[in-house]
């Protein structure tokens, strides 16, 4: 009898605490994608919130909860890495293998041809690939009628992925020419929400590459940025392409780097950047404090090599307390002071090749579509 009792007793001491679903919503807005995955199974009705696509654009903007990471790439080995580049490059915890099974050996990725929104658009031979990494949602997309064109000589030499807020649309943005004809930039770009491929016409450009490999474009205030050669006034310069206005403009590069040529874009906290690789001498970079502004540029640092192994440095990203983050050349990271001087370094596998690298932030969202679905892992 003394036992039952105290059953009841505590039956009614114990308080089952309902909370408003208004305070539930704000605080899983909070958490990372990695939880909000696991917590999908707490409960149907969480299930339904998290997976909801109000919840996951709620979510991407609120800025507390987005967590950017690297993206690490080795082609002659089917790993992919994604890494904590705000937390120390020695911390194991930091970083974390990827299931990258939804590729065929033979097709895996030899180009990273962007991010934008947390998903990463990939080069797999024969076709296109956009991955979201946080949920492993993919999406096969066929390459375009003229890329695939052999019999025509055509060289795509401008890559580039971003996202139109004013359609709700991300677009796969390149631009090509005939070496055969006379030098005329042919632009063209796959839109995810119509799944299909258009050129834009009615433009007049005299692009080209800036060097032998493909460029692929830096995602910054709603435009597309690559280095390119204008053969009508035989200068490099920043192409800008709007991702709303379908349009292109120049920015003109700081006057005092004419005199170098390993060059390329980055981004430095919310500025856009160009940066001389270092090898065996130091890596410099300037910054455009004002959006383009020519006269804004200013040479912000060198990057000194001589502690670095490999003697090499390229610019990536900088973390948000404003450490540099490059790669050495090969399949390693390194990570600089705001003065340039050397902070860490490592290396993440044995193989001595160039990895792909790509900066993309976590997020939950899907794509829209009209046709083929994505698919998930």
């Amino acid at each position: 009898m003394k036992r039952a009792n105290s059953r009841r007793v505590r039956r009614r001491n114990r308080i089952t605490v309902l909370w408003p679903r208004n305070l539930i919503i704000q605080i899983l807005l909070r958490l990372p994608v990695k939880s909000l995955a696991r917590f999908k199974s707490v409960c149907k009705s969480w299930f339904s919130l998290i997976s909801d696509p109000h919840f996951a654009i709620s979510h991407f903007e609120l800025a507390a909860a987005c967590t950017e990471r690297l993206l690490l790439l080795e082609p002659t080995v089917p790993e992919v890495r994604s890494i904590d580049f705000n937390a120390p490059l020695h911390d194991d915890s930091a970083s974390a293998a990827l299931n990258f099974n939804f590729l065929s050996p033979e097709s895996h990725s030899d180009l990273i041809l962007g991010s934008c929104r947390g998903f990463v658009l990939l080069d797999c031979s024969q076709s296109l690939c956009l991955w979201n990494p946080a949920t492993g949602i993919h999406k096969q997309v066929c390459q375009s009628p003229i890329a695939s064109d052999m019999d025509a000589r055509v060289f795509v030499f401008l890559y580039g992925f971003g996202y139109d807020p004013s359609t709700d649309d991300y677009l796969v943005v390149q631009a090509s020419y005939n070496v055969d004809s006379e030098v005329a930039t042919r632009v063209e770009f796959f839109s995810f929400r119509a799944n299909a491929w258009k050129e834009i016409e009615g433009i007049h450009l005299s692009y080209m590459n800036s060097c032998d490999d493909i460029r692929t474009g830096l995602l910054l205030n709603g435009a597309i940025h690559w280095l390119a050669y204008r053969c009508d006034v035989s200068m490099d310069a920043i192409v800008a392409f709007d991702l709303t206005e379908r349009s292109f403009s120049d920015i003109l590069l700081p006057d005092d780097m004419c005199e170098y040529d390993l060059c390329n874009l980055g981004v430095l906290g919310d500025f856009l950047c160009v940066h001389v690789y270092g090898y065996d001498c130091p890596a410099k970079i300037w910054v455009m404090k004002e959006y383009k502004i020519q006269s804004s540029w200013t040479k912000s640092v060198d990057v000194s090599v001589d502690e670095i192994p490999t003697k090499y440095f390229s610019l990536i990203c900088s973390t948000k307390s404003g450490d540099i983050v490059g790669k050495d050349g090969n399949n390693g990271l390194v990570k600089c002071n705001s003065e340039g001087q050397l902070l860490e370094h490592r290396s993440y596998s044995n193989c001595r090749s160039h990895s792909l690298v790509a900066v993309y932030t976590e997020s939950l969202l899907s794509l829209p579509y009209d046709g083929d679905q994505a698919e998930e892992d």
